[in-house]
């Protein structure tokens, strides 16, 4: 039975969410890629004040493509995540709780999510169209010269992803492929 989760993302919600946990978010989540990382984490550098609240947000990393008449937003897939790698641990330490993409994440991204508290979680690649489904309403937020990669605020109803790695450091694919390995002795 899939875990439902309403924004905001608080370090409580956090801490009960296990990898491998099957979880519908609903709510405003945010999206970013690489792109407009760069310029947040250029504010955070500066001190200046961010276009978000990132404290205890959700982050996606999607580009989505242009929403067709009378749909909230085109598709929405996820984006492979270690391009945001560089800039993860900076918005955590700023109060970012969740992040939404596909693949695996570097050790720095993995430490600040258990020094700080947040999770990774996974959406399926290649169900776009499908998770676009999920998208009720989507309004860019700024940095809008960068087109698809604009930062969006979405409001999401049981967005699915799952738990890969935990605000304690485990990892689905380091585990899930143990679990499935030891199986096939």
């Amino acid at each position: 039975m899939p875990i439902s989760i309403t924004t905001p993302l608080t370090r409580e919600k956090v801490r009960n969410l296990k990898s491998g946990d099957s979880c519908l978010i609903s709510g405003v989540i945010y999206t970013a890629r690489d792109a407009a990382h760069k310029r947040l984490c250029e504010l955070v550098a500066q001190g200046k004040e961010l276009p978000l609240d990132v404290k205890d947000s959700i982050i996606y990393f999607v580009g989505p493509t242009p929403a067709r008449p009378g749909e909230a937003i085109g598709s929405a897939g996820p984006t492979t995540s270690y391009r945001m790698d560089a800039y993860s641990p900076i918005l955590i330490a700023e109060g970012q709780t969740g992040m939404i993409g596909k693949g695996k994440r570097s050790p720095e991204v993995i430490a600040a999510m258990k020094e700080h508290g947040a999770v990774y979680f996974g959406a399926i690649g290649g169900c776009g169209a499908l998770l676009s489904n999920c998208i009720k309403k989507a309004e860019v937020i700024a940095y809008d010269d960068l087109g698809a990669e604009a930062i969006r605020r979405l409001e999401v109803e049981n967005f699915p992803v799952i738990v890969i790695i935990d605000s304690e450091g485990n990892n689905l694919y380091e585990t899930g492929r143990a679990a499935y390995l030891a199986q096939n002795k």
